[in-house]
């Protein structure tokens, strides 16, 4: 919730959005989102999620303070198991950059929990019509937003996520022995650097996208990933001319091309 703040601080002209997993679904960071002025939180939602109306017309004779929220609502989980949901079938943005056919529901409510404002959102269920998908649902505190903006900022979350896993997969980040706030606050963008330089590398020698790809008897894969890109790099700066540390007189093994090019495509992969 600070670096929200800090960031709205730093940037506040620029439309903003939070987009977290379920575990990251609390009303206090929601209920932060909603109070600054281009910051806009999307979250995995509860489906036995506390929804209400908008309180209804005061009685004049009523003494008290104003009621913020008016009557319960029913909640996502009972929406999705109605018949008489109305859904709407519409192609939206999905994983890999593909449309997608899908089966939205979305409504706007106050979600209410104990010691906490009552907080306007918008939620969305989504349900896969060839039944192959689980249902799911989201929530985001803008409810001028439509359904599909929510779903496509939720999808653009895997491509960070993938991002982040990969260089901590093959290039250690998260992994290194530093005791100090400082070293890993130095090492950790230089990491993600390596890796932005590494794809740009991969696109310089591969401009059709045909990276070659590496695969085992046990994971066939039919797109290339980072791991694909980082083989195609080392093997090019190794195969290259731009080592020459061998000393004057050492001795000569000679390769074949063909074996010297299996060498290099085992070792890329395998460092």
């Amino acid at each position: 919730m600070t670096l929200t703040r800090l960031l709205d601080r730093w940037l506040p002209d620029r439309a903003k959005v939070l987009v977290v997993d379920g575990g990251y679904a609390a009303i206090k960071l929601a209920l932060v989102c909603a109070s600054l002025k281009n910051t806009t939180l999307v979250m995995r939602f509860y489906w036995n999620a506390a929804l209400y109306h908008p309180p209804g017309k005061m009685d004049p004779t009523y003494r008290g303070p104003a009621p913020r929220k008016g009557k319960r609502q029913r909640t996502p989980k009972v929406w999705a198991t109605r018949r008489d949901t109305s859904w709407e079938n519409v192609k939206i943005d999905w994983y890999g950059g593909r449309k997608k056919q899908m089966l939205i529901f979305t409504r706007t409510a106050l979600w209410h929990k104990l010691g906490h404002a009552p907080l306007w959102i918008r939620y969305v269920i989504t349900r896969d019509p060839e039944g192959k998908l689980r249902d799911e649902v989201f929530a985001c505190t803008d409810i001028n937003a439509t359904a599909e903006e929510i779903i496509r900022w939720f999808v653009m979350r895997w491509s960070l996520e993938v991002t982040f896993e990969e260089a901590r997969e093959h290039l250690g980040m998260e992994t290194q022995r530093q005791w100090s706030d400082l070293a890993i606050a130095r090492t950790t963008p230089v990491i993600l650097g390596l890796f932005s330089l590494v794809m740009m590398l991969a696109r310089r020698l591969q401009p059709d996208g045909k990276v070659p790809i590496l695969t085992t008897a046990w994971y066939q894969k039919t797109e290339a990933t980072f791991s694909d890109c980082l083989a195609l790099v080392r093997k090019h700066l190794w195969n290259s001319n731009i080592h020459k540390m061998s000393a004057q007189k050492a001795d000569v093994f000679s390769l074949s091309a063909r074996d010297w090019e299996h060498l290099l495509s085992c070792l890329s992969a395998a460092a």
